[in-house]
């Protein structure tokens, strides 16, 4: 046997098995120095345009997808209210007309609504205040799951909307609900709030000095069907107090929630 000619063998295999592992190495390293360059790229944009913003986490964040099912009422649900007259339209839907007018206080604030809420709302704990809008004159609490709001979402579930009279108290109010919330999957990565907002800014939806006064993450449907949702991380930037834009935590796609549906009093 030519053992000269076969320790020839190993170290030419080797020499190339350790090319191949440095030019891994080195594109590992030109994709890292890659995105440090798109992020100071994002942070220039951000300036130049004079947008300015709070802190943002920029250690790694994991979430997952949730699947969640619509609640369909029943006569056992509504035995639970009292004074309260309540019907039950498409058996989602769960449509009260109180036999007082609750009184909120001048401001509307809130924390005035939370004790009436627990008392009086089916799985009332479960929602948290979401915006008042005078015009209507409705105030409109959305649910959340693990503390994290389930946005607004293609079949309007998920929320109350309590409608005000004109001496600022509430004399109905209707209810969606989702049950049985479940994880999908397992825990992956999503993209980060900075690069988020960066893909906004390239899109041209955020103008020029304006001020991102909050950025969360939640949850928007992806996959709306008639009795079942299934919902996606999404990070929400609130821009000066008002106007909200959404992208998706882990596709990066800017979400359309209509215009009206992104009005908010915070």
């Amino acid at each position: 046997m030519d053992w000269s000619r076969i320790k020839t063998i190993f170290i030419i295999t080797f020499l190339i098995l350790d090319v191949y592992l440095l030019y891994q190495l080195m594109a590992k390293h030109s994709a890292n120095q890659l995105e440090m360059m798109k992020e100071t790229s994002v942070e220039d944009q951000l300036k130049a345009a004079d947008i300015t913003y709070e802190a943002m986490p920029k250690a790694a964040i994991k979430d997952q997808y949730v699947r969640a099912k619509i609640k369909e009422f029943t006569k056992e649900d509504t035995e639970k209210l009292k004074n309260q007259a309540i019907s039950i339209r498409e058996k989602s839907v769960l449509v009260s007309k109180l036999s007082e007018p609750y009184q909120l206080d001048e401001n509307a604030e809130p924390t005035s609504l939370s004790g009436f809420i627990n008392e009086n709302i089916l799985f009332g704990r479960e929602y948290q205040y979401w915006e008042k809008d005078d015009r209507k004159k409705t105030i409109t609490y959305f649910q959340q799951y693990q503390n994290k709001f389930l946005y607004q979402n293609a079949n309007g579930n998920g929320k109350i909307v309590f409608e005000l009279n004109d001496k600022n108290q509430i004399v109905s109010y209707e209810q969606t609900y989702f049950e049985d919330i479940k994880k999908l999957d397992v825990k992956e990565e999503v993209i980060q709030p900075l690069k988020a907002l960066g893909i906004l800014v390239q899109k041209g939806l955020i103008e020029p000095k304006s001020k991102i006064t909050k950025v969360e993450l939640g949850y928007s449907t992806i996959v709306p069907l008639a009795s079942s949702q299934v919902f996606a991380p999404t990070w929400r930037f609130v821009i000066d107090n008002g106007k909200s834009l959404y992208v998706n935590a882990f596709e990066g796609q800017v979400i359309p929630f209509g215009s009206e549906e992104n009005e908010l009093t915070e």
